[in-house]
């Protein structure tokens, strides 16, 4: 009992039977009571294909059962989808099986609510079911589309990529990240102050209402922003809102605790006591991770904003005893992953060192100024290609022609409303989409700087799905070539990302190490003190597999700042 098998639920439990190198049965379908029984009967397999994995898996783990690799339909059916050009359509199992048959197609059930504390409704609308049967035919069509696309070898290692990542996901809400809510209490005190009965603001945020009003001569609420420009217009000083990059410049008494207090404002919101109440239990704070959320490929969660954590809320997140936190970011990964997809001989050797990438980019064509060759850089990726932003872009393109002409032709196909291509194959929406895909990526409007400066928020907002792409504003032609400049290269590092997770899981398989945070760039395991340092070289190992496996054998490096820590907050 080696290979595929498929599994599938069925009335009173699930069928489970061998599938062939077509994808099609390879033998006798058989019922068992439950997932758990059926795969732990079964510990020669190497590959289950089922439906979906969040809906599977966890009873897996719940029961002490670890699956080694998985084919999640509905991914699949998402990935294809986009690649042929329909992004968006229902990508069930179930609207699968219809569009093959012809029949009509059920639309996508609504994702859960994010609440932790919300009760399953018993009207809530449940996947249609699909036989054992019915999805082995759609098994197989998949296997069939996977070869008709141009680069099916790419095609089928992202779809096994990104299911492993729904196993990663699944595993990763299973653990949890370790949590000291005692410390969390204690954060918030410092920082907030007292509370007040009721639910009102706490005494340092009062406290600071107040100066704002004083400065201002009159009653402002400082979280309406509406009611605060309103307030700097009368003292004549106008602004288009009350975002840090545009008040700070401002000369008025208001701005300090103006700023303070929206600082404060947002960890009383986002991470204050009734977040603690909601996503921690047990010692360990629970988003649900899910793999691949966005357009782009990078992960989000259903709630609890783990990908937003501030700074002075990680000293909360501390190692059991005896246990430390390997925290490990990516250096300077999306100009690597543009060495390595525009193949330019210039950038690759930069990108071969584990150096200061920007530094030595700036030695080459910037006269050592490494500001201006970080601009140049992140212009090329994020689109600013105005103003200074072009005489960089002017100055990038002498030196590493390859690497410009590649977001440059990618640009000029979102402009003409073609698609465009992760280096594995994930595929852009349509022009005709683009308005939604922004939605669903939750990118800032016009007001947004164009090029991010130095301490700028360029990470993802998990909960709401936002992935911050600079400047895009609109779904005309320029800002769609912005949205496609800025795709091929962030999603091809989501693409490298899956098969680092993937390379990384394999190899703490053997180890009581568990990962249990990512976001993006940066990885979190959670260990025993004595495995920390067989993490951190499984972390550099894991590294440089999946840059050979994402864009084949190049000079490019793709190097970690590793830290092992007992606080998550001392990594930075």
């Amino acid at each position: 009992m080696t290979g595929r098998w498929v599994l599938a639920e069925a009335e009173g439990g699930v069928d489970v039977a061998p599938l062939g190198p077509d994808g099609l049965l390879a033998g006798p379908v058989r019922h068992e009571p439950d997932p758990v029984t059926a795969v732990r009967n079964r510990p020669q397999v190497t590959r289950w294909v089922w439906r979906t994995t969040p809906g599977t898996y966890p009873r897996l783990l719940a029961a002490g059962v670890r699956v080694e690799r998985c084919y999640d339909v509905e991914v699949a059916e998402n990935l294809l989808l986009s690649h042929e050009g329909r992004h968006g359509e229902p990508r069930s199992a179930a609207a699968a099986l219809a569009r093959l048959r012809g029949t009509p197609v059920p639309p996508d059930p609504p994702q859960r609510s994010a609440d932790p504390g919300a009760q399953p409704s018993l009207f809530e609308p449940r996947p249609l079911h699909v036989p054992l049967e019915d999805l082995v035919e759609v098994y197989a069509d998949q296997q069939r589309r996977h070869y008709a696309t141009d680069r099916p070898d790419r095609m089928r290692l992202l779809t096994a990529a990104e299911s492993a990542g729904t196993l990663i996901a699944a595993e990763m809400n299973h653990a949890g990240l370790p949590w000291s809510a005692e410390v969390h209490r204690r954060v918030l005190h410092e920082l907030l102050g007292d509370r007040y009965a009721g639910g009102g603001e706490p005494r340092r945020l009062a406290e600071l209402a107040d100066e704002v009003s004083r400065a201002f001569g009159r009653r402002v609420r400082p979280d309406l922003p509406a009611d605060v420009i309103k307030a700097f217009a009368q003292a004549g000083t106008r602004v288009r809102s009350t975002r840090r990059w545009e008040i700070e410049s401002v000369d008025h008494p208001a701005v300090r605790p103006l700023l303070e207090y929206k600082r404060l404002y947002r960890i009383w919101v986002a991470h204050g006591w009734s977040w603690l109440q909601d996503w921690v239990r047990d010692g360990r704070f629970r988003p649900e991770f899910l793999a691949g959320g966005t357009v782009t490929g990078r992960w989000v969660t259903n709630g609890g904003g783990a990908l937003q954590i501030p700074k002075v809320i990680r000293r909360a997140c501390v190692a059991d005893p005896g246990w430390r936190l390997v925290v490990a970011d990516a250096d300077q990964m999306e100009p690597r992953v543009l060495a390595a997809v525009s193949r330019d001989p210039g950038l690759m050797e930069v990108a071969g060192r584990a150096t200061d990438l920007y530094q030595e980019v700036s030695d080459r064509a910037f006269a050592g100024d490494r500001e201006q060759a970080k601009l140049a850089v992140l212009g090329a990726v994020y689109g600013q290609t105005s103003g200074d932003g072009l005489k960089h872009l002017a100055a990038l393109r002498r030196r590493f022609p390859r690497a410009v002409a590649y977001v440059d032709d990618a640009a000029r196909a979102g402009e003409e409303g073609r698609l465009v291509r992760t280096w594995l194959g994930r595929t852009s929406p349509p022009a005709a989409g683009s308005e939604a895909a922004a939605e669903e990526a939750g990118i800032p409007q016009d007001e947004v700087p164009a090029v991010p400066g130095p301490g700028s928020n360029t990470g993802t907002d998990a909960d709401a799905g936002q992935e911050w792409t600079p400047g895009y504003a609109s779904t005309d032609s320029r800002a769609r070539g912005r949205f496609a400049r800025n795709f091929v290269i962030q999603g091809s590092a989501a693409d490298w990302a899956l098969l680092l997770l993937a390379a990384l899981r394999r190899t703490l398989a053997g180890m009581a190490a568990e990962l249990v945070f990512f976001q993006h760039d940066e990885v979190i395991v959670h260990c025993p003190e004595e495995e920390a340092e067989a993490v951190v070289a499984a972390i550099r190992d894991a590294s440089d597999l999946a840059g050979e496996l994402t864009f084949g054998r190049t000079p490019v490096r793709f190097p970690f700042t590793t830290a092992v820590v007992e606080c998550y907050a001392d990594a930075k």
